[in-house]
């Protein structure tokens, strides 16, 4: 039988390459529910050749535009942040793959997890601002939660059949983004061009400027304390330029397990949608024939501060995390439009971090709060 996949973001990055996987695997998945928040046009391409069941545009200004363009169809349209999440509450799908980029992807995966479907999350921002309350649930809710990102797809992999051998430590790979080795006089004249220039990987643009000032690590950080049910000191991170090793596992033994192969979403996406099988497919291969060089080093917290307030709020805990999470997505929008430089965006995210009130146990209306409060300090900090 077909698998039935909801894409909750499937005009970004991991959106798109999770459709290149359905239709390279036709008898295999179905994509049943697509949503996207602004890219109505691709939306709306992406429906017309995959026929789902649901199409939903955030952006309810949108909606008629969509809804016209596919009259003629099957497909149902809705819009609105709503109704990402009712239909995140339907029965008609098996798999919801959480794509939204950032906090916005929290509401629809909480509904996915209350109703009982297996996530196979991209969406890393969930567990950093509400890891506790998210994963509680899933294990209330009996519901797997299988890693996309490639590092905890790594990890992930690598724990398959080691249930009962407990983990020393994880170590996360980082590429070290395109300013690997620059010092601050450099980094303060960067711009928006050059920071979207990964050497490695093909992303989105938030995730992008992420690796590039080393809070995309950050956030991994925290995102992997909650997937693997790990203390802060269990989680390490090292540089590795050549994105080979995408993480490893160290056990008590002080055996290590790596994950490897070429840098390509789509096998991640590909093994969180399939799992546990493995599937055929023609991805390029890693050749162990042709000589290259693995390197490690440690990361530069001095220069790429953010990596070091992420780590702050993995040990801190509580609704640090959050905060520091929606100070990013402030100083990462403003970065994007020119509003901010480089270097000023770990300033945004320090001085909100010291700015909004700490709450050690919150609840889920104390999360939203806090990220709201957040964003409205990190905005006047702007001027946005």
């Amino acid at each position: 039988m077909q698998k039935r996949i909801a894409i909750f973001g499937s005009t970004g990055s991991i959106g798109t390459q999770a459709l290149e996987v359905i239709a390279a695997n036709p008898t295999l998945f179905s994509a049943e529910v697509l949503t996207a928040q602004q890219n109505d046009e691709l939306l709306v391409q992406q429906a017309r050749q995959f026929n789902p069941n649901i199409v939903v545009i955030g952006d309810e200004n949108r909606y008629q535009k969509v809804r016209d363009a596919l009259a003629g169809t099957d497909v149902k349209v809705f819009a609105g942040e709503k109704a990402l999440e009712e239909v995140a509450a339907m029965d008609c799908y098996d798999l919801m793959l959480a794509a939204i980029v950032g906090f916005a992807g929290l509401k629809p995966t909480l509904q996915a997890v209350e109703n009982g479907k297996t996530v196979a999350l991209a969406n890393k921002e969930t567990l950093v601002v509400a890891g506790d309350i998210v994963m509680k649930k899933a294990i209330e809710k009996r519901v797997p939660i299988i890693p996309v990102d490639s590092e905890h797809s790594a990890i992930f992999q690598c724990l398959v059949g080691e249930n009962l051998n407990p983990i020393d430590k994880i170590i996360l790979t980082a590429s070290g983004g395109p300013f690997l080795g620059k010092k601050p006089n450099f980094l303060v004249n960067v711009k928006r061009d050059h920071a979207l220039q990964h050497p490695n990987w093909s992303m989105g643009a938030k995730i992008t400027i992420d690796s590039a000032t080393l809070m995309n690590k950050g956030l991994e950080m925290i995102e992997a304390k909650w997937l693997f049910n790990l203390k802060p000191d269990q989680v390490q991170v090292l540089v590795h330029p050549q994105s080979i090793i995408h993480s490893m596992v160290q056990f008590e033994d002080g055996s290590i397990k790596a994950q490897m192969g070429l840098p390509d979403m789509k096998l991640p996406i590909q093994y969180a949608m399939a799992f546990p099988q493995r599937l055929v497919n023609s991805f390029p291969r890693y050749d162990f024939r042709k000589p290259n060089t693995l390197t490690f080093e440690e990361p530069d917290i001095k220069t790429f501060r953010n990596l070091a307030l992420a780590t702050e709020a993995l040990f801190k805990g509580g609704n640090l995390p959050c905060i520091l999470n929606a100070a990013n997505e402030i100083a990462v929008f403003a970065f994007l439009r020119n509003r901010v430089g480089f270097l000023d965006m770990t300033d945004v995210v320090e001085r909100t971090m010291e700015k909004v009130s700490y709450i050690e146990n919150p609840t889920l209306e104390e999360y939203f709060e806090s990220d709201a409060a957040a964003r409205e300090f990190a905005a006047t900090l702007i001027h946005l």
